[in-house]
């Protein structure tokens, strides 16, 4: 099932749902690139789906009137965070004030979290709202306390990524970006994680243990089996070895170790250039 923004704006482009006057008034839909205040009213079936994407819909735990603030623990964090930067360029803590409201908010950012940041760093919520919904790292709907992402770049996906997505959502039961009954998995995909040798791969962001416990691990060499495993140790609250998942693989060397440079590389014969 896809996530509520999405398939409002799916509806509205296809143009299969219409509202009247008196609803359209009623219904607030905020875009990252209107203000809060220009944010309620309908939106025209001709908008393009990527912006569609960021409308925001409230629900009843996602609203701008809900009360939101950071832990007294958190609070010293944003202090720490704040004081990196000048006080006239408060702004420029909204990325790490987000990450770290999203990792006390189990795994996603609301708006009220959104707008929370804006006071403390004393810009309009919009600069916010425009931040949150360009890098994907943010969530804005709930995820579960395992956010597994999988790598679907070029070189993971020749190695079997696909395979690897496939056997999660089969596993969970659940489509990509679905939260799982229990509320302890969701799957997601993201793009190039940087180690391509080691392909395929999963990032596991757990939220799990709040913002005190938060962990962002990688998993690679991947078999359908292994990412199972490894989803059966995370339900029963184990911590699977990260980084490579090969037996005969040591971080990103070769599998069953070098077959060159054995030891010290033997010195240049000569190493004072006027003696040689």
């Amino acid at each position: 099932m896809l996530p509520p923004a999405a398939r409002l704006a799916a509806r509205r482009l296809l143009g299969l749902a219409s509202a009247s006057a008196s609803e359209a008034a009623g219904r607030r839909i905020a875009s990252a690139g209107y203000s809060a205040a220009a944010s309620r009213g309908s939106v025209s079936s001709t908008r393009p789906f990527s912006t569609a994407l960021n409308y925001h819909l409230d629900s009843p735990e996602n609203k701008p009137d809900m009360k939101w603030e950071f832990s007294q623990a958190n609070m010293k964090k944003v202090n720490e965070i704040l004081s990196h930067y000048p006080s006239n360029y408060k702004q420029s803590g909204i990325i790490p004030l987000l990450d770290l409201a999203q990792q006390q908010h189990g795994g996603w950012v609301p708006v009220a979290a959104m707008d929370a940041i804006a006071k403390i760093v004393e810009v309009a919520p919009i600069r916010v709202y425009e931040v949150a919904t360009f890098y994907t790292m943010f969530n804005r709907t709930k995820v579960g306390k395992y956010h597994l992402l999988v790598c679907g770049t070029t070189p993971c996906m020749i190695r079997g990524s696909r395979e690897i997505e496939e056997t999660l959502l089969e596993h969970l039961g659940v489509k990509r970006n679905e939260v799982t009954s229990d509320g302890l998995f969701s799957v997601g995909e993201m793009e190039c994680m940087g180690c391509c040798v080691n392909a395929p791969m999963i990032a596991v962001a757990d939220y799990s243990k709040g913002s005190e416990g938060y962990t962002y691990n990688y998993y690679e060499d991947l078999t359908p089996k292994r990412v199972v495993e490894i989803v059966e140790m995370l339900r029963r609250g184990e911590t699977p070895p990260r980084g490579t998942q090969h037996p005969e693989r040591k971080n990103c060397g070769p599998a069953g170790g070098n077959t060159t440079l054995h030891g010290e590389p033997k010195p240049p014969p000569c190493r004072d250039l006027d003696a040689c």
